[in-house]
């Protein structure tokens, strides 16, 4: 009998302890695939920051051994940081039409589109490695073309659920989540099962995305003579057709505002994921052609973001859109947690132009509910458990849940990233830890800003800057001009004369104690400025900005 030596490994990247940037790495032997490859957007801590993806450090390293980046649908904290890792990587990438339909995208913008290897994939089918074989599982989610995973390998069967729901009346009709195929493979034994932890602390059922269609239709009712602003996520391909279904049948044509809702919809309608009556799609400088109760327009900034069509609309920086009196404004989302306060703002602003905002019954989640979750388990029976996707809190709140159902907590594992499991088939432990974490992107400059940039930009957001220059003379350390005081977001300089004019006192003071000493250590001198300085403007302002001495030698 084969005794099977080597070990599998599961690594998370991303997406633990965290709402997005979800990657996961399974390693056996000679061999590695990506699960996913998304992004997260900045905390309000990470002052300037466009993006957060992942640290691919240890892919780098590893390299070598990648099979393929494997997407399981085309939403942004599963395929924003595609581009990213294949400017340092070059590898081929799996996903469904639609997903590398949207992938297409990016890889554009980023001049990668003729040199990335892309292969389609679909549900039912599989593809082969010499130690995985993938098979690709149909389910639903609030995009198109999601799938889930079942990882074949030497120790045994690894599923990944990727984001799903079970939606058994899916807008795609009959395309409804394949539990066939999960039971199916419960009968054959699953070794471990990673899944979607974001709804996991809420009882019962998701609704299903068509019950939508109702509400659409009784805000088209009640809208007789108001234009309806529609604020959905681009990605939100089933919501935005069914926003076009109402729009068909109250006799509305429809104008599309927002980059990645323009991209999404060209890209989605290319590939048949949505259908368009004919004619109903106007040009968004055309919407002054038509009648208040003739119009919809489908909008991006359904989350309040600053540089959003939805945001510029509330604060009157749209160039082609102006809020006015009676336009309706539906939110067709929840936010995401942290955005609350940017989406009041957003909202507050709306009403105060006239606006009535409807923002209730409005959204229905494309994740997992307790029960929905509960039925995978059950079906797949798995050996051990692995939650993903969600705070910590929805991490724990999936592992009670798969307790109350009878597994052994041995066999759950909560990790942080970069944390190492092992498994065989017999057996699974935590081994170790490979670098993981955040790489920040800021303009065109990825991993170039870090925590001690940040530390800097806060404290200067806090405190202001105070720049002292002065000129010395090289020979004998006497002061030729200065010491010059700039202040800026400290205090205000023409209010303050006289607190400057005790700081310039005091650096006086410093040199001219330096130079008894017969000091000439730039460092020794700077660091003897900003010491005195900090503690004397503490004591006169109870503020501590940041002391910046130039000193100049001539």
């Amino acid at each position: 009998m084969l005794v099977q030596t080597q070990k599998l490994k599961i690594i998370p990247l991303g997406g633990l302890e965290e709402v997005g940037k979800n990657m996961t790495v399974i390693e056996y032997d000679d061999e590695m695939v990506i699960i996913d490859s998304g992004l997260a957007f900045p905390e309000d801590d990470m002052l300037g920051i466009d993006l957060v993806i992942p640290d691919i450090t240890y892919l780098i390293n590893n390299k070598h051994k990648i099979k393929g980046l494997i997407l399981t649908h085309g939403h942004e904290d599963h395929i924003g940081a595609v581009p990213y890792v294949l400017k340092q990587i070059d590898i081929p990438i799996y996903g469904t039409r639609l997903t590398l339909g949207l992938v297409d995208n990016k890889l554009k913008e980023h001049d990668l589109d003729k040199t990335v290897k892309k292969f389609n994939v679909e549900s039912g089918k599989s593809i082969r490695f010499k130690n995985f074989t993938i098979e690709f599982i149909r389910t639903n989610h609030s995009i198109a073309d999601s799938i889930a995973l079942a990882i074949h390998t030497p120790v045994g069967i690894i599923v990944h659920s990727g984001d799903f729901k079970i939606d058994y009346t899916p807008i795609e009709g009959d395309k409804v989540i394949d539990l066939a195929k999960f039971a199916e493979l419960g009968r054959r034994g699953v070794l471990a099962f990673m899944c979607d932890s974001t709804n996991a602390e809420r009882k019962g059922y998701s609704m299903s995305e068509t019950s939508l269609g109702k509400v659409f239709d009784e805000i088209f009712t009640q809208s007789t003579n108001s234009r309806i602003i529609v604020a959905t996520f681009a990605s939100n391909v089933h919501r935005i057709q069914q926003i076009i279904n109402a729009a068909n049948k109250f006799k509305r044509k429809v104008a599309i505002s927002g980059r990645s809702m323009l991209n999404v919809m060209n890209t989605a309608t290319e590939l048949g994921y949505i259908n368009l009556p004919q004619n109903i799609i106007i040009d968004v400088n055309e919407i002054n052609k038509y009648a208040d109760n003739q119009l919809v327009i489908i909008t991006t900034g359904s989350q309040g973001e600053p540089m959003s069509a939805l945001s510029r609309m509330a604060n009157s920086e749209h160039r082609q859109i102006e809020i006015k009196a009676g336009d309706k404004v539906v939110l067709s989302s929840t936010p995401i947690p942290g955005n609350e306060k940017t989406v009041s703002k957003v909202i507050n602003e709306l009403y105060k132009k006239g606006a009535e905002v409807i923002k209730e019954d409005t959204h229905v989640s494309g994740h997992a509910y307790q029960e929905e979750l509960k039925l995978l388990h059950t079906l797949l029976k798995p050996k051990y458990f692995i939650p993903v996707h969600g705070e910590y809190r929805h991490l724990k709140a999936h592992s009670e849940l798969a307790k109350s159902l009878g597994m052994n907590s041995k066999n759950i594992f909560i990790l942080n990233l970069g944390e190492v499991l092992e498994l065989t088939s017999n057996f699974a432990k935590r081994a170790g830890v490979v670098q993981a974490g955040k790489v920040f992107v800021d303009g065109l400059g990825v991993g170039d800003v870090g925590n001690i940039v940040l530390r800097d930009r806060k404290h200067l957001s806090q405190d202001g800057l105070i720049v002292a220059v002065v000129t010395i003379d090289g020979k004998t350390g006497e002061i030729i001009s200065g010491p010059d005081v700039i202040s800026r977001g400290f205090v205000y300089v023409r209010e303050s004369e006289t607190l400057m004019d005790d700081v310039k006192a005091l650096i006086h003071e410093v040199l001219d104690e330096c130079q008894n000493l017969n000091v000439r250590e730039w460092f020794y001198i700077k660091t003897s400025i900003k010491e005195k300085l900090r503690e004397f403007l503490w004591k006169q302002t109870k503020r501590s900005p940041m002391i910046l001495p130039i000193i100049m030698e001539v």
